[in-house]
This record gives structure tokens, C-alpha cells and sequence, in this order.
């Protein structure tokens, strides 16, 4: 019983049930109120009809004596004063003549006047404080000559209707207060509590839509109901399942679109260094920077055609794609960054995009270990593999050039005399302009080869870097 209580009561928790309540509870009370008007006003007529029946007696008394037509004044008083002195209800009365002349009057004097009387009608009225109440018979109703107006004691009406309106209020309570209850009874088990289910249900799809978690069980689902209310219920599952279905969708194919687009930022940094990519994805057209210093290697494989000559397309490829990825490798160890591969010749450059004040140092360990990396590889394939190395230092102007297909490239006479230093240094060695000398002599051993004459450059003393100072 305690646990129904409980359940009945917890109907009451939520706004709209309470609203219900109230308004079920309110307008039982405003139908009462106004079917309770017109019973007030009945109970009153009955109540001063009483109080007219008890004063009936000695009505008809005085009704008799006035038709005798008594002319002694003084035998009329005290034959009144007989009549009326037994009447526990009779405040008072007044005497009139045909002729409007008042000939008595005993007690309380009634309000109703002479003037008010209507010969076709007893006339009644009330005194405002409700405590007298006044009836006027005229000659008409006396069958004599005499209007007669007595004045009622009319206290106990206003208790009586008090106790009649208190009772009929509790009356109303009750009833009111016992239609709410089964009404939310009702309603509470067919309506209120589907509806606080489907709100949770509402949340739960919220929670999961927006954590992405897995589909709750719902309430609605496990409820057939064959009303408006089950349509809605089957409407929130629908609306459900296509939202779900679409956000899975749309997350696949962003999914989908991110793995591109990771794709493409891969492809892009495999051309272009980050920085640069990232100037191109915020519209930056013209990209082109200065760098005051810089080291930049060349690098060809020695022998190259000669092998190519004897060697399969497809092994060609896959052994030269083996050597510069080792050398791509190593140019991410020392935070290089690669230009670009012609052919058999790999160019990469030291201090750019940002600038830095070790890219000799940096270049020369890469060189080096580029000859070692030639080692292993000519060990492997048993092929003649050797390679010749440039370097030169000085300053560049880097940039984006083309629309389609397009490079991050050096330009400058640094980068000339760099690939001069390659083209005209020799196999197995690397060759470094003075520039470059000046940069690497305190830290590196480095033997002079002497002067040679360079294309376009005329005659220039060059170096060649052996091994880091121990």
C-alpha cells in the first residue's frame, strides 16, 4: 500500500502533473462554486419560508382580530400585545388603515414603509445585516381593512447558512480533492509516466548522439500503445534511427575525408617543406625567401648509366629508390631539408626554411655517412657504386615555383657553385668550395685539392672534407 502511496505521490514530482492536479483540482472547485450560488440562495428562501411558518400562528391570530373591525384602540393594543407575546420569532409590528394611517405599532419598528406595500403581492425583505427580516400583508390578503407589516427575528438564519455553506465547501473539497486523485491516477499511469519515460529516453538519445556511444534501450521501444501518444513514441524511434544512421554515415565519410586529407598533408610534405605547405594552404601565392647562409650538397652516383645499361628497368628503379630513401633518412636525422632528385642526383640544403648556424656541420655528417650508406649498398648488389659529393655555402633565394607539379627550389649563385663542386669534384670524395672550408676547417679535417677551373666561375680553390677532428 505504502509503495502505491509512494508511486501515486511521485506523479506530483514533475510540473506537468502538478499542472494537471491544479487545474482538474480548480475547476471541480469553480463548477462547485457556481452550482453553489443558486443552492445558497435556495437554502436562505427555505430558511426565512421556516421562520415564516413559525410566525404563521400568530399572523393568523392578528389576521382574525384585524377582521372585527375593533374601534377601541385600547382593547386592540392588548389583544395584540396576547397574541404576540408568545412568539419567539415576533421582533415587532406595524398596524395600518386603508387609508395609509398607522393606528399600532409594537416592538421593533419594521423597515418596510406603507409606501412599499403591493396589494397584489405579500411583499418580504431583509434587513442588510441579514439579522431581521420584514413581512407586509396589505387588506387584500387580511380580507379587512388593515395592512399589516411584522418584523422577524431572523438571527439564526445567517449561522444556519454559514454551517450549510461550510459543509457544502468541505463537501466540495472532498469530492474535488478525490476526482483529482483518481485523475492523476489515471492519468499518471497512461500519460504522465510514458511521458516522463520518453523524456529519459529523449536524454539518453541526446547522451549517446553526442558521446557517440552505443544505442541505449529505450522505453518507447518496449511500449505498443495505440493512441497519439504511441504515435509519438514511434516517431522519436524513427527519428532516432535516422538521425543515428546519418551521423554514422557522416562520421564515416569524415572518416573517410580525414584519411585523405592526410593523405594529401603526407603528399604535400613529401614535396614541400612544413612550413611552406602551410603558408600555400593560407593562400599565399608567391612564396619566395632569402637566406643570408646556407650549405647546399649536390650528390650523383658514379657509374649510374653504366649499371642502368645492364640492369632491368624495375630493378633500376628499386635500387635507386633504396639509396634515396637511405639518404632521405638521413637527412631528417640531421634536420635537412631534401630539394629534389634528378635522375641519379640527389640535392639536399642546410639552413632553410629556418635558418640555423650548424648547416655545414649538419651537411658534412650527412655527406659522410652518404659514402658509407654507398658502401653498404655496393656490398649488397655487388655493383660498382660510388658516389661524388658537392658542397658550397652562401646565400639563396628559396621559393614555390609552377601551379601543377609544383617544387620548393634554390636558386643563386651558391646553389651554381654547389652543383660545380659535384659535376667537377671526384668519385668516392667530397669536394667543398672555400666558402664552405671556412665553415668546417676548425671542427673537420679537410685536404686541399688545390685550384681548378670551374664552368663559369673561372678558377677556384676547393677542398675536400675527409673526417670530423677527433
Amino acid at each position: 500500500m505504502s509503495v502505491r502511496i509512494l508511486s501515486f505521490l511521485g506523479f506530483f514530482k514533475s510540473r506537468l502533473s502538478r499542472q494537471i492536479a491544479l487545474w482538474v483540482f480548480a475547476s471541480i472547485l469553480v463548477i462547485e462554486g457556481i452550482i453553489l450560488v443558486p443552492s445558497y440562495f435556495r437554502r436562505e428562501n427555505e430558511l426565512l419560508n421556516q421562520l415564516e411558518q413559525v410566525s404563521r400562528v400568530t399572523v393568523e391570530s392578528l389576521e382574525v382580530l384585524l377582521k372585527e373591525d375593533i374601534y377601541d384602540r385600547t382593547v386592540l393594543e392588548e389583544q395584540v400585545k396576547n397574541i404576540t407575546k408568545d412568539s419567539q420569532v415576533v421582533l415587532g409590528l406595524s398596524i395600518y388603515q386603508a387609508n395609509h394611517q398607522l393606528i399600532y405599532t409594537l416592538g421593533e419598528p419594521p423597515e418596510i414603509n406603507i409606501d412599499e406595500r403591493n396589494n397584489n403581492r405579500i411583499v418580504r425583505k431583509k434587513s442588510a445585516n441579514g439579522q431581521r427580516y420584514d413581512i407586509a400583508w396589505t387588506e387584500r390578503h387580511l380580507g379587512g381593512d388593515y395592512t399589516l407589516i411584522v418584523r422577524h427575528d431572523a438571527s439564526t438564519v445567517q449561522p444556519e447558512l454559514y454551517a450549510f455553506i461550510g459543509r457544502i465547501a468541505a463537501l466540495v473539497i472532498i469530492i474535488s480533492a478525490f476526482v483529482t486523485s483518481v485523475t492523476m491516477l489515471f492519468l499518471g499511469a497512461t500519460v504522465i509516466a510514458p511521458i516522463l519515460r520518453l523524456r529519459d529516453d529523449l536524454i539518453a538519445a541526446g547522451v549517446a548522439l553526442s558521446k557517440d556511444r552505443e544505442k541505449p534501450d529505450f522505453y518507447s521501444l518496449s511500449v505498443k500503445r495505440d493512441d497519439e501518444l504511441g504515435e509519438v513514441m514511434v516517431a522519436f524511434n524513427q527519428m532516432f534511427q535516422r538521425v543515428y544512421k546519418e551521423i554514422a554515415q557522416r562520421k564515416q565519410a569524415e572518416e573517410i575525408l580525414r584519411a585523405e586529407q592526410e593523405k594529401s598533408e603526407r603528399l604535400l610534405l613529401n614535396i614541400l617543406p612544413e612550413m611552406i605547405a602551410d603558408r600555400l594552404k593560407q593562400g599565399q601565392i608567391n612564396i619566395a625567401d632569402g637566406f643570408g647562409e646556407v650549405t647546399v650538397l649536390f650528390a650523383d652516383i658514379v657509374g649510374f648509366t653504366e649499371i642502368s645499361s645492364r640492369t632491368s628497368p624495375e630493378e633500376l628503379v628499386k635500387l635507386l629508390n633504396k639509396i634515396f630513401s637511405a639518404f632521405d633518412r638521413l637527412s631528417e636525422k640531421y634536420g635537412l631539408e631534401k630539394i629534389k632528385t634528378i635522375g641519379d642526383n640527389y640535392m639536399v640544403a642546410g639552413g632553410l626554411p629556418l635558418p640555423s648556424t650548424n648547416h655545414a656541420e649538419s651537411i658534412a655528417e650527412m655527406a659522410m655517412e652518404m659514402q658509407e650508406e654507398i658502401m653498404k649498398f655496393r656490398d649488397e648488389c655487388g655493383a660498382p657504386l660510388n658516389i661524388r659529393i658537392g658542397i658550397n655555402s652562401g646565400p639563396v633565394v628559396a621559393g614555390v615555383i609552377g601551379t601543377k607539379k609544383f617544387i620548393y627550389d634554390l636558386w643563386g649563385d651558391a646553389v651554381n657553385t654547389a652543383s660545380r663542386m659535384e659535376s667537377q669534384g671526384l668519385p668516392g670524395k667530397i669536394q667543398v668550395s672555400n666558402s664552405t672550408y671556412e665553415l668546417l676547417r676548425d671542427k673537420y679535417v679537410l685536404e686541399k685539392r688545390g685550384k681548378i677551373n670551374v664552368k663559369g666561375k673561372g678558377v677556384m680553390t676547393t677542398y675536400l672534407l675527409i673526417c670530423r677532428k677527433l
